[in-house]
């Protein structure tokens, strides 16, 4: 079984709830367009392009999808409307597949990694702490022993927020005054995380995207300072996107891939939005797979992104 735990019923309740606002504003549009129609014609498809669009899907993304919907109506010669959502949820699984998007509910930790790193980015006020906080309870849950380290040193905030987070869950969390070096922190919170042979390591940074060189400096030496205490870290480099703000997402998600190597991503605040489509449309953009949503606001609202379920859940 993975860290955490099974796909079963109550998470698929959690997702399908979580993306209601989503899916309401995808098939109230998708209903309309088919209205009246028997197959899948030229104005379907223009009719289809913008539901994906307005449900920020994005538009190379949707023109992807488009044109796979297109061959399959050339190839078969005749599609039926009824048809239409089958062939959307197999259509973006198979481009979610291809973005390396696998179906984590079986994840584990990589054997030979002890402390496996995370090292986690992303702009503040898109659940970073959050997201951090939970995925500590999860681990934990899991039997793992997990450390925290605070190396947002440029707001006192910050600090405070993972201490809380830590507090709530039962994790030590490494930490220094405001304004410390975020790379002194990074190296304190592994040396610390080895010593006491701690199974995870999530150290949170600070994401001041106005200042592109000074973050890409700043995330530059946290890493080259952990690898001298743990050589391969870190090992998964996690970007937290809000996904209720759509295309800010995409915007804020280009320019992090610009500044550090991105090799996964968590995308909050789904329950709250019309615009879940932006995880299709950020993961297959920046060719990085999205490995957690967030569903809500309880500690196992936090998921392990599963294609399969998520479309299903979308064009249910």
């Amino acid at each position: 079984m993975g860290l955490f735990g099974l796909f079963g019923k109550k998470k698929k309740e959690t997702l399908d709830k979580g993306l209601e606002k989503t899916k309401e504003n995808v098939f109230s549009k998708l209903a309309r367009a088919v209205a009246g129609k028997s197959k899948v014609d030229d104005e379907v498809l223009d009719d289809l392009e913008e539901i994906l669009v307005t449900s920020d899907v994005g538009v190379d993304t949707t023109i992807k999808i488009i044109h796979r919907i297109e061959e399959r109506v050339a190839r078969d010669k005749y599609v039926s409307t009824s048809e239409l959502n089958g062939i959307l949820k197999s259509e973006i699984t198979a481009l979610l597949t291809e973005n390396n998007t696998g179906d984590n509910g079986e994840w584990t930790l990589p054997e030979g990694t002890h402390p496996y790193v995370i090292l986690v980015v992303g702009v503040n006020g898109v659940g970073k702490t959050t997201t951090i906080g939970k995925l500590a309870w999860q681990f934990k849950q899991a039997g793992k022993k997990v450390y925290l380290g605070a190396a947002d040193t440029f707001r006192a905030a910050a600090v405070e927020q993972i201490q809380i987070w830590g507090d709530r869950v039962g994790v030590p969390v490494v930490k220094q005054q405001m304004g410390a070096d975020p790379a002194s922190v990074a190296f304190d919170t592994l040396q610390s995380a080895k010593a006491n042979g701690a199974d995870v390591v999530i150290i949170d940074t600070a994401g001041r995207l106005h200042n592109k060189i000074g973050l890409m400096n700043e995330l530059k030496k946290i890493k080259d300072v952990m690898k001298k205490v743990v050589p391969e870290a870190p090992h998964e480099v996690l970007l937290v996107l809000d996904g209720s703000t759509g295309q800010n997402a995409f915007e804020q998600a280009r320019q992090f891939a610009a500044v550090t190597q991105i090799t996964s991503l968590a995308i909050t605040k789904l329950d709250g939005t019309a615009k879940g489509g932006v995880v299709i449309g950020i993961s297959d953009q920046l060719k990085v797979p999205v490995k957690y949503i967030g569903l809500g606001e309880g500690m196992e609202d936090l998921q392990l992104f599963d294609k399969v379920q998520f479309v299903d859940s979308l064009f249910k």
